[in-house]
């Protein structure tokens, strides 16, 4: 039997950014292969499909368009100066869709970010996967319809609509971290212009820049090593160099920097110890020194991992201390924990704690030490889709999507409360949140200094002394993330993953089922049964009627390799994280079936 061809939806949304002014319609790209990019700019995996489309725009050229479709989590994301900044901060040279509505989303069915649709010359859908790692698996499909349109007839070669916007010079351009040397002077991470800058005390003088494009590439965190750790190991700092997916030193005295940890590759098994230098990373955000070790926020994997250094490069180690790569906000053991995003770390003055700013649960969480162990535990943050502006308690207090986190001398906590351009204080004594400066433009770092505090403002390009002269109150504002309720029915529910290998490839069952599913749900009680990790792209479930609503977290993974290729075949790991609000309701379909690789 035939499937039935579906005709791509026209494209709706408030605007259109890299075009030169011009909208574009699905009519006018007749002709060519389409790749609609549904993205948002919190999202690292999201950053990460940015990446592997880079070499699909060169390799197709004059055959593929690329359209980015920005559709927000986060109310901050769908502000039309946000959406630029980040067009021009993650290096974005296609066109892009701004749809803070989401009504392409809803028109294209999306259900997580980042959600891939690959439209034919004729305007018909012939593909759609969610996550990451498909870059293999859409080379070969867009090469098959740009062999199969040609021969048709109905291919034709175009001019990119891709316009670039003109962009601002200035010293510091979306600069991420912030540290400070023991003689008062600061090193900050240029982000965009990928490096490391030493300024001095009055945060303007520029004492030296280590790296660029060639070396560096987005880095974010950066940690000045303590004296008796620099002496053994002879350098000075570590930054989290994020994009190429590594962990480096600079030694101040004549710039030199290295590798210490990750092969410039992207994990994509969200697990891994043993030879640093062996060991692939994935978007390292933050670094700090800690117990004698740096302590890595992998934000790429969700999870905390720590560095052991040794004079010799060759000797590091690595090795993962928290979080089981699963997305979402589970407190507990370290191992057992859930991590989102974790962007943001800071040491106590005792060192008994690690404070995170845990960003895609717009959250602050802190693992601690103890003759147990290490335990996460969250002082601020409800979970994956809530967010917000307000003081007070656990109960109440919201903040949206922080980037930074440092402890100040009184030991309360600052919180760089990054899309809401703010400044947070929690008081862990009081387990209270409150507001000390607003009207920053997305600051992604702070630090305490003297009665002031010293941020980054990473989209206003500066970093500012900023005094506290106050206490100021945040909005009050309650928020979560805009998306309809999946309808499913209470009771047994059928869930089923869709994954096609593409041509040439099968799934790699040499040694066992290359196939992974976890499912659980928010509250835990809706989900009563098919809970829990196991082999295969199926589960059945049961969702109790008296819960009513909540979200199924589920993570799935497929290995596909090359066929007939049984020693030496290339293997590729496809993945995806999905959130999905659920309603049970009496009339539901009693199967949800979600597209991994779906063709």
């Amino acid at each position: 039997m035939t499937s039935q061809r579906v005709r791509a939806p026209e494209l709706r949304g408030r605007r259109w950014l890299n075009t030169g002014g011009e909208d574009l319609t699905l009519q006018q790209l007749r002709g060519t292969v389409v790749i609609l990019d549904f993205w948002t700019f919190c999202c690292v995996n999201c950053l990460h499909v940015l990446d592997e489309l880079r070499p699909l725009e060169q390799q197709f050229a004059d055959e593929l368009v690329i359209i980015g479709v920005h559709s927000p989590k986060f109310e901050h994301e769908g502000r039309p100066e946000a959406v630029e900044a980040a067009v021009e901060r993650y290096g974005v040279h296609h066109p892009v869709l701004d749809d803070p509505e989401l009504v392409t989303w809803d028109a294209y069915t999306a259900r997580a970010w980042p959600t891939l649709v690959v439209i034919d010359p004729e305007g018909y859908i012939a593909g759609s996967m969610s996550g990451e790692g498909h870059a293999h698996g859409l080379q070969v499909l867009v090469g098959d319809l740009v062999a199969e349109h040609r021969a048709k007839g109905t291919l034709r070669s175009c001019d990119s609509p891709y316009v670039p916007p003109s962009i601002e010079s200035t010293p510091l351009r979306f600069p991420g971290k912030i540290a400070r040397l023991a003689d008062g002077s600061f090193v900050v991470s240029d982000t965009s212009h990928h490096q490391v800058v030493h300024l001095a005390s009055d945060l303007q003088t520029e004492l030296a820049r280590f790296g660029g494009p060639e070396e560096f590439n987005e880095p974010q965190g950066v940690c000045v090593l303590p004296p008796d750790a620099a002496a053994r190991l002879g350098y000075d700092l570590l930054v989290a160099d994020t994009v190429n997916h590594r962990i480096a030193s600079i030694r101040l005295q004549d710039g030199r920097i290295r590798t210490e940890a990750g092969t410039g590759e992207q994990l994509r098994e969200r697990s891994g110890s043993g030879a640093a230098l062996k060991q692939p990373l994935s978007s390292p955000w933050d670094i700090v020194w800690w117990l004698d070790r740096a302590l890595i926020a992998m934000a790429g994997t969700h999870q905390l991992w720590v560095l052991h250094l040794a004079p010799e490069q060759t000797d590091n180690t690595v090795a993962v201390l928290a979080g089981t790569s699963a997305e979402g906000l589970r407190d507990g053991e370290a191992d057992e924990a859930w991590l989102a995003q974790p962007s943001g770390l800071a040491v106590s003055a005792d060192t008994s704690r690690v404070w995170i700013a845990d960003s895609e649960t717009s959250a602050l969480r802190s693992l601690t030490v103890s003759d147990d162990g290490f335990a996460l535990e969250t002082h601020i943050g409800e979970g994956l889709f809530d967010f917000g502006f307000a003081d007070g308690d656990r109960e109440i207090a919201r903040m949206q999507h922080p980037l930074g986190v440092t402890e100040a001398p009184d030991g309360s906590v600052l919180v760089a409360d990054t899309y809401n351009g703010a400044i947070r204080r929690y008081n862990p004594e009081r387990r209270e949140l409150t507001t000390v400066l607003t009207g920053l433009a997305e600051p992604s770092d702070v630090l305490a200094d003297d009665g002031a505090v010293i941020v980054v403002e990473s989209a206003a390009h500066r970093v500012d002394r900023l005094p506290l002269t106050g206490r100021t109150s945040a909005s009050g504002e309650r928020g979560a993330v805009r998306r309809a309720a999946t309808p499913v029915a209470a009771g047994a529910v059928q869930l089923r993953i869709n994954f096609v290998p593409p041509v040439g490839q099968e799934l790699d069952d040499r040694y066992g089922d290359p196939t992974f599913l976890m499912v659980s749900a928010t509250p835990s009680a809706l989900l009563r049964e098919g809970a829990g990790n196991a082999a295969g792209l199926q589960r059945d479930l049961v969702l109790d009627e008296s819960v009513g609503e909540g979200i199924l977290h589920i993570s799935v993974r497929a290995a596909a390799c090359d066929a007939g290729l049984a020693e030496h075949a290339a293997c590729h790991l496809y993945q995806q994280d999905w959130g999905i609000p659920v309603v049970l309701t009496g009339d539901g379909p009693e199967t949800i079936t979600l597209d991994l690789r779906g063709v």
